[in-house]
């Protein structure tokens, strides 16, 4: 260190507070990185990488950015899962003596982002926080350019869900529960882990325990969790101070949704690219502001399962859709106001700018038109809407009559209006018209004088002056208030009180009027921040009300209808479509379908794949999500029960970073369906049993289907391939056969897409392979080998409770049920009753009783 120069030992010194960060070095113009960060930040920001003499033999690798264009390129490195220190300059260059005096005024990481420029706008940004205690978790999280917070205890089963509606850009936790994510064999627990690797997300360690003292010194609750203390800490360390202006997050009691099936429905992204467009979200988003897209995708994470809050939301839908020219004018309403939220934290953390000020002033200012727009209106329903609007024309007016109106390409050199303080008025009066009041002085002093040739010039030595030339000073006399400075070959110089004085003022005004700017700006911002509060609650009725219009404009546009509530346990739609792929197929028409599901009914589909099963079912799925968050859905009519839980298990494919096959994957999943799912549960069941023998798939589908009936009785709908468990209608009341309608046309097959009842009896795998364009061989031998396997398959299958006679059987291939009791007839074959005592044999009767039920 004492080889380095100065500047260095300061860089070093400040770095070593802040080694898990890039550390933004203000020289000058421009912010500068050394050592290893310049080695990492020139190859991620794709910067050339320079070399700086540093007192030692070899030069410091540098890499520098210029700091009015900083926000890019720290936002490229937050990408990447890095932190960003900004160290700035805190004293005046010309005044220092010496090194000039550096400070981290703050810390920019992943998760402390307030910026929009950097941030999705539809998305929230969550810093994360939790502790793994046993089996419970301790958990919090906030999005800092909202606000939102939230804090809980749930059970560890539960944190893989929640964890992925979170979403999380960083995380904080301790040693002990990042311990248990790396060592836990749970899948979910594995697919955290997962997700946080490939996502580069910061994972912050801290042992730190509750300190009360500095809760009470930040006038915060001493009761709070440890998750929660974590993340205040964090963002204090991160921005230098603590903002108390947050909403607290209440989802309530919200019908449940697991990761699998936001992912299998494609609710919030689609599964390929995670992009918006192709999913629900995208369907459904017609907001015309941040604050309302982010609350729409809320609402689709937590969808309500209370019949009272989910009429409610349809009694207002249901207005906006009813009156379009209501809702159009809302929307141009909208349509103008800024993301209040973000604008409101920026204020918080005393990080705004005057371009977000004029947003801001835009924004009160159109919600001072919606407030006057809905007390016009009629509607008694929005009255309470209207009531909670604050009067907002206060901040209006302060914004409007302070701060200079710019656009981006505005030269503007100004922030405050002159007209808005006496004081700064003059002074710039004075910077603006310097010139000719120096004109003025020196017409005055030629009057005075009779000098026709005085003039008044000025340089940096003697700042203003005099100057008379000797033939002058010969024929005229020279004012007593005239003071000799310099004498020249031609003439003499001289200064005067007056003119001293109004060269005081003119050279300072400059300085005076940028410091008295910046004081009444402080001043400004200080008084905004009063009314967050109010602008805070304003934004939260603008994200409601924009949301209600999305979905009526939606729903307008989209031919949705209103659902019926019930609490009857059935779901009937009439006209049912999938939202999303009628969107995004528009080059042909979509084929609507009826729905009928009674309570605890399972519906087995069959049919020959491309016949739309899956679709089919991922429709109804996403209907009855819709009614659930008060929208209105895609049928002619719906009448759709209070469900409490949506569970998929769709498609599969081997997860090779925890080791796991496909088979294993789809079992893990079944079960945790079968675990948590209750008799007012919908599950979507596609093809299970397909990652195995045929047999062995068979035998898991009879047990999975049999135990839903009889132990869950939840509303399920089965895709299947295999015919043979279409026999379970035969014996079960709460069991029906349902199929894809498919037209054969002598060697032609047209997949109609429509839902029946009853089963299919051929799964075209052939002729989908045609449709695929596989080689004319192969069609050909796949067909001759199907034939050659039906005609040779000779196996015994008496009916269940069949009355034929034992003499009279019939070939053709062994049903999954029969299967079923041929194995029990197997298993008592086996059985040694000469070593079997009484006990064993009650048992072993008591067994098969369960098994056949």
């Amino acid at each position: 260190m004492e080889k380095l120069t100065p500047m260095m030992r300061q860089y070093l010194e400040i770095k070593e507070n802040h080694k898990d960060c890039i550390l933004f070095f203000r020289l000058g113009d421009f912010y500068e990185m050394f050592f290893e960060d310049a080695v990492t930040a020139s190859e991620i920001l794709d910067i050339t990488l320079t070399g700086k003499a540093c007192g030692l033999k070899e030069r410091a690798p540098m890499c520098g950015i210029p700091y009015h264009s900083s926000q890019g390129y720290i936002q490229k490195l937050i990408l990447a899962g890095k932190k960003v220190a900004v160290c700035e300059q805190v004293e005046d260059p010309s005044q220092a003596k010496g090194i000039v005096k550096r400070e981290v005024v703050k810390i920019v990481t992943p998760g402390t982002i307030i910026d929009e420029d950097i941030i999705d706008r539809e998305k929230n940004n969550y810093l994360l926080s939790f502790l793994i205690n046993n089996t419970n978790v301790d958990i919090s999280y906030i999005d800092i350019s909202t606000g939102e917070l939230s804090t809980t205890v749930i059970n560890k089963s539960e944190l893989s869900d929640l964890f992925f509606k979170i979403n999380p850009s960083e995380i904080i936790t301790n040693a002990s529960s990042k311990e248990i994510l790396d060592s836990d064999l749970d899948k979910n627990i594995k697919l955290i882990n997962s997700y946080i690797s490939e996502n580069n997300i910061i994972m912050n360690i801290s042992e730190e325990l509750i300190d009360e003292s500095w809760l009470l010194n930040n006038k915060l609750d001493t009761n709070i969790s440890l998750s929660l203390y974590k993340i205040f800490r964090y963002i204090n360390h991160t921005q230098k101070s603590i903002n108390l202006n947050m909403t607290k997050k209440d989802n309530g009691e919200a019908l449940i949704i697991d990761h699998f099936t936001l992912k299998n429905l494609e609710i919030i992204e689609t599964i390929r690219r995670s992009k918006k467009k192709g999913s629900l979200f995208w369907v459904l988003d017609d907001t015309k502001t941040a604050m309302g897209a982010r609350m729409l995708k809320n609402w689709l994470l937590y969808p309500l399962k209370n019949e009272t809050l989910i009429n409610s939301r349809l009694n207002y839908i249901d207005l906006f859709f009813q009156n379009t020219d209501f809702t159009l004018k809302m929307r141009n309403i909208l349509n103008h106001i800024s993301d209040l939220e973000r604008i409101c934290q920026k204020l918080s953390y005393d990080s705004i700018k005057t371009d977000d000020i004029l947003r801001l002033k835009e924004s009160t200012s159109m919600i001072i038109e919606l407030k006057k727009f809905m007390a016009m209106s009629e509607f008694e329903l929005l009255r309470d809407f209207y009531l909670k609007i604050p009067d907002l024309e206060y901040v209006f007016e302060l914004i409007d009559s302070s701060i200079i109106n710019k656009d981006f390409n505005s030269k503007e050199k100004y922030i405050i209006k002159s007209s808005f303080n006496d004081e700064l008025s003059e002074l710039r009066n004075l910077i603006d018209h310097s010139a000719e009041m120096i004109l003025g002085v020196e017409q005055r002093e030629k009057l005075r004088t009779g000098i026709k040739t005085l003039k008044i010039g000025y340089n940096k030595v003697f700042g203003y002056y005099i100057e008379i030339t000797h033939a002058n000073l010969k024929n005229f006399d020279i004012p007593s208030d005239y003071i000799r400075k310099q004498t020249l070959t031609n003439g003499e110089r001289f200064i005067s009180e007056e003119l001293k004085l109004l060269e005081e003022k003119i050279l300072t005004a400059k300085d005076k009027a940028d410091s008295l700017e910046k004081h009444i700006f402080e001043n400004i911002k200080m008084e905004l921040k009063n009314h967050i509060n109010n602008l805070l609650s304003a934004s939260k009725v603008v994200a409601i009300l924009d949301c209600y219009q999305s979905l009526a404009t939606v729903a307008n546009n989209n031919n949705f209808v209103r659902p019926e509530i019930n609490n009857k346990g059935y779901i009937k739609l009439e006209n049912g479509r999938h939202p999303v792929i009628e969107k995004m197929t528009s080059d042909y028409m979509f084929v609507p379908n009826d729905t009928t599901i009674e309570d605890g009914i399972i519906q087995i589909i069959t049919g020959p794949n491309m016949a739309g099963k899956s679709t089919y079912m991922r429709q109804v799925a996403i209907i009855v999500l819709l009614a659930h968050i008060g929208s209105f859905v895609p049928c002619s009519k719906a009448e759709i029960c209070l469900i409490d839980r949506i569970f998929t298990r769709i498609g599969a494919s081997d997860d090779l970073s925890q080791g796991q096959s496909t088979f294993m994957v789809e079992m893990i999943e079944v079960a945790n369906i079968l675990q948590n799912a209750s008799s007012n549960s919908f599950i979507i069941l596609d093809e299970i049993g397909r990652g195995t023998s045929t047999y062995d798939g068979m035998s898991i589908a009879f047990a999975v289907i049999k135990y839903i009936e009889d132990q869950i009785k939840a509303k399920t709908l089965v895709s299947t391939h295999y015919h043979e468990i279409t026999s379970l209608e035969d014996s079960s009341k709460n069991i029906q056969n349902y199929s894809m309608l498919v037209e054969e046309v002598n060697d032609n097959v047209n997949f109609l897409r429509k839902i029946v009842k009853g089963k299919a009896d051929k799964s075209y795998g052939i002729h989908v392979a045609m449709l695929a364009n596989l080689p004319s061989q192969i069609i050909d031998l796949a067909q001759d080998t199907l034939e050659s396997l039906e005609s040779n398959v000779s196996v015994y299958k008496p009916k269940i409770q069949s009355t034929k006679k034992s003499s009279e059987v019939e070939n053709h291939q062994l049903s999954l049920e029969q299967y079923f009791y041929d194995n029990i007839i197997s298993e008592i074959k086996t059985l040694d009753l000469n070593n079997t005592t009484p006990l064993e044999a009650l048992t072993i009767l008591n067994n098969l009783k369960n098994k056949l039920g």
